[in-house]
């Protein structure tokens, strides 16, 4: 994707409002628009369809940007990073999937900002855990939950407590609890300009329009079912497995000709076994699911 150098871009002297009002002129795509325009940049890699298909998202990842105001970060910059995680939404997507793009590129313009947001602010670092960056981006809600705002150490039944919801250990709530009410950067402490010089950490770290734990819980969930895939697999024969991986997992899917001459059969029949595989798939990953405990029965 090198047709990016036209794309408007937020900057803090042209103003985020001309922004917001530049990027509203790019229209929504309609579903079919937007598949076609997907297997453009797929069969062909067609960068004008991957800008347009760009360029209709640029709001949604502008308002997911705003989102993470509490951060004390330049918002442009924000912004920026969100527009970067879309993009690589767009070169990965598969409109084969049956997701709409909106769904799919959500994931990576949250993923984007929070590696910002992780390599901007000196509270964490980069190679930390999965498990310490989401209390970092949680730490301040799940204390809120349970009226624990106060400055200081927190009582060691809160410490209990946030470490079992957040599935970290007590010693990391501590540690991290302290840094982010003094040391590196008090929740105290001033932040912004121009004005802002009254407003503090905890002020902007609270914004209850988003969930600023991101997608490292997704992440997590993500590799959960990856986990639960890779087992609901066993339920099928290998014929079957064969043609479901090459038609619905490969990064690239193989074609039902290319198949049918594989197998010796028509195109008609290799249709009916991939449907016929996904659907044993489906039923054996949500039985995986109740018994991990990670669907309820309905």
């Amino acid at each position: 994707m090198s047709n990016y150098a036209n794309l408007p871009a937020p900057s803090p002297e042209a103003g985020l409002s001309r922004y917001l009002q530049e990027i509203r002129k790019f229209p929504l795509l309609e579903p079919e628009e937007e598949y076609m325009l997907a297997k453009r940049w797929v069969e062909n890699e067609d960068s004008t369809a991957a800008h347009k298909m760009v360029t209709s998202h640029l709001r949604l990842a502008a308002k997911i940007a705003m989102g993470y105001r509490g951060y004390g970060l330049p918002q442009a910059e924000v912004i920026s990073e969100a527009n970067v995680g879309l993009m690589q939404a767009v070169k990965r997507f598969d409109p084969e999937k049956g997701f709409r793009l909106a769904t799919y590129a959500m994931w990576w313009i949250r993923a984007s900002i929070q590696e910002y947001i992780l390599r901007s602010w000196s509270l964490v670092k980069l190679g930390t855990t999965s498990g310490q960056k989401k209390l970092f981006f949680n730490l301040r809600k799940a204390k809120a939950r349970i009226g624990a705002l106060e400055e200081g150490d927190l009582r060691p039944e809160n410490v209990t407590r946030i470490a079992n919801d957040l599935g970290v250990t007590e010693a990391e709530v501590i540690s991290m609890n302290r840094r982010m009410s003094g040391g590196d950067a008090s929740l105290n402490a001033q932040v912004g300009s121009e004005g802002e010089g009254t407003m503090q950490w905890q002020d902007w770290l609270e914004d209850e329009d988003a969930d600023q734990a991101g997608d490292y819980a997704e992440k997590d969930e993500l590799e959960a079912r990856r986990a639960l895939l890779a087992e609901a697999m066993d339920v099928l024969n290998e014929r079957e497995r064969d043609i479901l991986t090459q038609r619905r997992l490969a990064e690239k899917p193989v074609t039902l000709e290319d198949l049918s001459s594989v197998y010796d059969v028509s195109r008609e029949r290799i249709r009916q076994i991939e449907v016929r595989a996904f659907e044993k798939l489906q039923t054996r990953m949500r039985n995986l699911a109740q018994e991990q405990g990670m669907l309820t029965s309905a």
